[in-house]
């Protein structure tokens, strides 16, 4: 949807929410089209832009599926 300058002012809360419901939404200032209101996430993806550290770990695969338990036997003997 195209919104008019004015008019994305006075109702800012819709576009956030068509934004965010229906995708990237275009602004117009006199019939021109300016800016382009899209979701952070798309932005991040768009930009190149590297989640943080905490995030990028937790994006990760689940890994409480995987048996990490050690053997609790003891060590073999080797001679040096």
């Amino acid at each position: 949807m195209s919104w008019q300058l004015q008019e994305a002012k006075q109702r800012f809360s819709e576009l956030v929410r068509r934004t965010l419901e229906e995708g990237p939404q275009v602004v117009t200032r006199h019939g021109e089209e300016v800016v382009v209101v899209v979701p952070a996430e798309e932005f991040r993806r768009m930009s190149g832009e590297k989640p943080d550290f905490k995030e990028f770990l937790l994006s990760g695969p689940d890994l409480s599926v995987l048996d990490l338990e050690r053997p609790k036997e003891m060590p073999r003997d080797v001679e040096l």
